[in-house]
């Protein structure tokens, strides 16, 4: 069933677990991560980022056929606009379908953030579609820019910004980066953060940057308080390693059954995640 993010989160709150989100890029990733939530009656958030829907597949193209597949899913899974950081595109995405955005104002001053996530939050809540938004800075693999302790978010200004603006979610910073971390680098959380942004609001928070954090500390920040977890690095990987694995085997392997595979490798790390964050048999009907 198609739903926004609110009452899953919500009871992932209620409940301390967290909601995966999984960053999709086309319809394929986006079927074989409701059909990996669906195997686990666990919620599930397909996160469409905007950098991909404008370079890659359109949003008119994309959007449609993956609430289709939301709208037949025997569990709830939620379409989220990922690091919208247009608030015309976001608005635009309301209109669209979207059942959640998130509005990305983070690289702007504290009050203009306030002020864009207000009217972004204003308009969403006339259409039933919830809102994350994002305080602090992350950073990301890509040519050594890790997060740095100086792009932590500020807890006091955090409790601030829920109060200011009603978002639904709010995603801060607190040790992890985007992409794909190598192999023998395991970051550090700051779970204080966490904890007294928690203890004051008791809002849903999120983690960004979810893919290589490992387990340990994946599951102490739920303790502390995250209800949902970004994670695409980690999917797109090991649709990667699929590719090469069998493209060694059969260099003339069909494009169609490569895909195949691919999908069955992403179903599997989607699978992995769930199961860490506590929302397998989570689902509605279950409750």
């Amino acid at each position: 069933m198609y739903v926004s993010m609110k009452g899953m989160l919500a009871n992932a709150n209620s409940h301390n677990y967290a909601v995966m989100a999984i960053n999709c890029f086309n319809l394929e990733s986006a079927y074989a991560t409701i059909c990996a939530a669906e195997s686990m009656d666990a919620p599930i958030i397909i996160d469409l980022l905007m950098e991909n829907l404008q370079k890659h597949i359109p949003r008119e193209y994309a959007l449609p056929g993956i609430i289709k597949m939301a709208e037949k899913a025997n569990v709830e899974v939620a379409i989220n606009l990922d690091h919208g950081n247009s608030k015309e595109y976001v608005l635009q995405s309301i209109n669209a379908g979207f059942s959640s955005v998130m509005i990305d104002a983070s690289e702007y001053k504290y009050d203009e953030n306030v002020r864009i996530t207000k009217e972004v939050v204003k308009m969403a809540s006339s259409r039933g579609v919830s809102v994350e938004a994002e305080i602090g800075n992350m950073g990301a693999v890509a040519n050594n820019q890790f997060t740095r302790t100086s792009m932590y978010t500020d807890p006091q200004e955090a409790i601030s910004f829920i109060k200011e603006t009603g978002v639904t979610a709010l995603a801060i910073s607190f040790g992890s980066s985007h992409g794909s971390l190598p192999q023998d680098v395991t970051p550090e959380f700051d779970f204080n953060i966490v904890q007294e942004i928690k203890n004051a609001t008791h809002l849903p928070l999120v983690l960004h940057g979810g893919s290589g954090c490992g387990e340990k500390n994946i599951k102490m920040a739920i303790q502390y308080g995250i209800n949902k977890i970004n994670v695409g690095s980690d999917v797109m990987q090991a649709q990667a390693d699929s590719v090469f694995e069998q493209h060694s085997k059969n260099h003339k392997i069909e494009y169609v059954n490569l895909m195949t595979t691919t999908m069955q490798a992403a179903k599997e790390m989607v699978r992995y995640y769930i199961k860490i964050s506590g929302s397998a048999g989570k689902t509605s009907k279950n409750s």
